[in-house]
C-alpha cells in the first residue's frame, strides 16, 4: 500500500526531516542548530520545544498537511538492549528517553518529536533500529575480565538497511543470508549479520578500527598507564578516545577528503591511512570465523565508503571471503521510512518497548 511517512532524525548540532510519499521523497531538510544554543540545555530532552519550532516553521514553508501523514517515526536513542526492528513508541520508551535512563544523547528526541506529532494528529509513532540493538551471541560478550563485558552499540539503523539492500541485490530475504557489514563515518563499525541477526559487532564508540575522531580498540596495558600517568584528567582521556582520537590525533583534522588528499604527499598521514584499512581488513576478515566462513557478501558504507582508494585497499584484502558490495554514504531517513513500511505492509510485526 501506499503511505505518507515524515521520519525525523535529531543529531547533536542537526535535525534532519524528510516527508516520503508512496515510498517516494517529496522533501528532506537539515536545519543547522547554533552550538552555544544547545549547550544552554541540561539535558537532550530539554531540547524538545526548542527543536520543534524549527521543525514547526519547516514544514509551514514546505506546506505540508500533517493531517495526511499516515506514520511518524523518529530516529531510535538510548534505551535499553533490544532486538532489531521497528518499536511502537510506548510510555516506557517516552520514560526512559525523557529520563535519560540509559545516556543522554540528542537521538533520545526522535521517538519523543514523533510521538507529539503522532498524539497531535492521532497517529502511530515509531521508531526504528536503535543504536542500542542487541542481537550478539553468549560468546561474543566475555573478555578476560569478569568485571568487563563486551557491549552492543552501532550503527544499526544503516547496518541493517544496507544489509537488506544486498540480499535483495542477490535476490534473497535478509534473514536467510549471512553478511559482514562495516559502516565507516566518523565511528566505525564492524558486524556479522546470521540469517537476520547481528549476532557480533564492535562497541563504535570504544573498539574496533579507529576512526575518524575515535581511537577503536587500544592495547590494554598501556592505556592504563596513560589514564594513571598523572598528565591527563578522565575527561581528557575521554575526549582522547571519543572526539580527539582515530585520524585527528595523528593528523590534526576528521576531514577525511582533507587526510585523503593530504595522504598523497605526507608520508606520515599515508601511513596512518594504511593502518585503518589494515585495522578495518583485519576487523572484517575476524568476523569470517563468527560466520564459519559462510559469508554472502561484504557490505562497505558510511560517508568513507565514497573514497575509491580507501574501497580498493580493502578489497585487495578481504575479497577471497566473498564479493564485496558498496553502498556508499548513510540514509537513515529512508531507512526508518523502509522500517515502518515493512511493519505497515504486515511484512514484519510491530515489537512493544519494555
Amino acid at each position: 500500500m501506499d503511505y505518507v511517512i515524515l521520519a525525523i532524525n535529531p543529531g547533536s548540532t542537526s535535525t534532519k526531516i524528510a516527508l516520503f510519499d508512496s515510498g517516494k521523497l517529496v522533501f528532506d531538510k537539515s536545519i543547522a542548530h547554533n552550538v552555544e544554543e544547545i549547550r544552554k540545555f541540561e539535558k537532550a530532552a530539554d531540547q524538545l520545544d526548542y527543536r520543534f519550532e524549527f521543525i514547526d516553521d519547516i514544514l509551514e514553508k514546505e506546506k505540508v498537511e500533517l493531517a495526511l501523514v499516515d506514520a511518524f517515526v523518529g530516529r531510535g536513542g538510548l534505551l535499553k538492549p533490544l532486538q532489531g526492528g521497528t518499536y511502537s513508541v510506548s510510555q516506557a520508551m517516552l520514560d526512559d528517553l525523557s529520563n535519560s535512563t540509559y545516556g543522554d544523547h540528542a537521538s533520545n528526541l526522535g521517538a519523543i518529536i514523533a510521538d507529539r506529532l503522532g498524539k497531535k494528529y492521532n497517529k502511530p509513532a515509531y521508531t526504528v533500529n536503535p543504536v542500542v540493538v542487541d542481537e550478539m551471541i553468549d560468546e561474543a560478550r566475555y573478555t578476560g575480565l569478569p568485571e568487563i563485558s563486551r557491549i552492543s552499540a552501532f550503527h544499526a539503523l544503516n547496518q541493517k538497511a544496507v544489509a537488506k539492500k544486498a540480499a535483495a541485490d542477490m535476490g534473497i530475504e535478509y534473514e536467510k543470508g549471512n553478511f559482514i557489514v562495516a559502516h565507516l563515518g566518523g565511528g566505525v563499525s564492524v558486524g556479522a549479520h546470521m540469517k537476520g541477526r547481528v549476532v557480533d559487532v564492535n562497541n563504535a564508540l570504544e573498539e574496533g578500527p579507529f576512526s575518524p575522531e575515535r581511537a577503536g580498540s587500544l592495547p590494554s596495558k598501556q592505556l592504563a598507564e596513560l589514564c594513571f600517568s598523572g598528565k591527563y584528567t578522565k575527561k581528557e582521556i575521554d575526549r582522547m578516545l571519543v572526539g580527539k582520537g582515530g585520524f585527528y590525533a595523528h593528523t590534526g583534522t576528521t576531514d577525511m577528503k582533507l587526510v585523503m588528499t593530504g595522504a598523497e604527499t605526507n608520508l606520515d598521514w599515508q601511513r596512518v591511512v594504511n593502518g585503518f584499512t589494515y585495522k578495518l581488513s583485519k576487523e572484517i576478515c575476524s568476523l569470517a570465523a563468527t560466520l564459519s566462513g559462510e559469508i554472502d557478501r561484504i557490505v562497505i558504507t558510511g560517508g568513507l565508503a565514497r573514497d575509491k582508494k580507501i574501497i580498493k585497499a580493502v578489497e585487495d584484502r578481504v575479497s577471497f571471503l566473498a564479493p564485496l558490495f558498496i553502498v556508499p554514504g548513510e540514509d537513515e531517513l529512508k531507512a526508518l521510512e523502509e522500517g515502518v513500511v515493512r511493519v505497515l505492509d504486515g511484512l514484519e510485526a510491530i515489537k512493544t518497548y519494555g
